[in-house]
């Protein structure tokens, strides 16, 4: 174990990271001051120390063995580096627009389109992703434990979940569409097929991961099928079934976004992505992809803080700071 940092250490992080950050600001404010002027030796050098700075502040915050407060600041430092890097370059460099615009301008369209992308995530998110996400990891939960049950299922079952699990999304998302119109219960249907494998592998793998002796332990007690199933194996199932919701809420919001794109009423963060990168607005279509990577991040942090409160026990969330 790390021994905790001094305030002397604690002292020099902070002026390192308020060095790196006043250095940053004045480079950046240099740019912005002739953006089309070229930068000369001097600009990259000073960039250069600015990164140095950087990474050192980011390890000495990591590296401090305290409260998590740390391990956060530490994560913030390195996004807002990652968008202030992402700012420099596109104006140092003169990146065109079309092909990367910068974080401001993604900012600047977000906040002009604040009430057509807030619309947007209701269609896909609120709809789509969340209905679809519920019925598919349930779905494939409950087919989970009737095949524990009942094992002759096995053989019929399992090979058809599987090529459920085959079938490409650019194939079913135009069939669903047909069947369901081009409202969001097509799309929901395309986050159905694509959670119910993961989830009832998942279930498959997580009942069967319960000891033998524990199993022999409430056979010898008298127990039932279903009160070892409540008792014993669903706690022990606990953490697969986490980590099967946790890989579905990603594939759900990726398969509701691409579903979109062949056919969909005119909202939706899929209809936007396409049909603003027909039109060239591209801040648009990056503020549309930060909605959903901002959605689907802050979903799995979410089961992850569950996780840490529900499956406490298990080693492998039990060696988790």
């Amino acid at each position: 174990m790390n021994a905790q940092h001094s305030p002397p250490d604690l002292r020099i992080s902070a002026l390192v990271v308020l060095a790196g950050i006043g250095g940053a600001w004045a480079l950046l404010v240099s740019s912005l001051a002739d953006p089309a002027t070229p930068k000369d030796g001097a600009f990259w050098g000073a960039t250069l120390v600015v990164a140095l700075l950087a990474v050192s502040g980011i390890r000495r915050l990591a590296a401090i063995d305290g409260p998590r407060i740390y391990a956060s600041a530490s994560a913030l430092l390195f996004g807002g580096w990652l968008l202030y890097f992402w700012q420099l370059f596109t104006i140092a460099l003169d990146v065109p627009r079309v092909l990367l615009p910068a974080p401001s301008l993604i900012a600047a369209a977000f906040g002009e389109h604040m009430g057509t992308l807030q619309t947007d995530f209701v269609q896909t998110v609120v709809r789509a992703v969340a209905l679809g996400w519920v019925l598919g990891s349930g779905l494939g939960f409950c087919v989970g434990v009737a095949i524990d049950r009942m094992p002759f299922l096995q053989r019929g079952l399992l090979p058809l979940a599987s090529l459920t699990s085959t079938i490409p999304l650019v194939g079913v998302a135009p069939i669903a569409v047909m069947w369901f119109g081009f409202e969001w219960p097509s799309k929901a249907a395309v986050v159905v097929l694509m959670t119910f494998f993961p989830m009832l592998v998942s279930t498959l793998a997580g009942l069967r991961a319960a000891d033998r002796l524990e199993r022999e332990l409430m056979y010898s007690y008298a127990a039932s099928y279903w009160r070892t199933l409540w008792s014993l194996r669903l706690p022990t199932a606990l953490p697969f079934l986490i980590s099967a919701l946790k890989v579905n809420a990603t594939l759900a919001l990726i398969g509701a976004i691409v579903a979109e794109f062949f056919g969909s009423p005119t909202s939706g963060l899929g209809f936007r992505i396409s049909t603003e990168a027909t039109r060239m607005n591209m801040g648009l279509v990056w503020a549309a992809v930060a909605v959903a990577a901002v959605t689907g991040s802050a979903v799995y942090a979410l089961l992850v803080s569950i996780e840490k409160r529900a499956a406490f026990w298990h080693p492998s969330v039990r060696g988790k700071k």
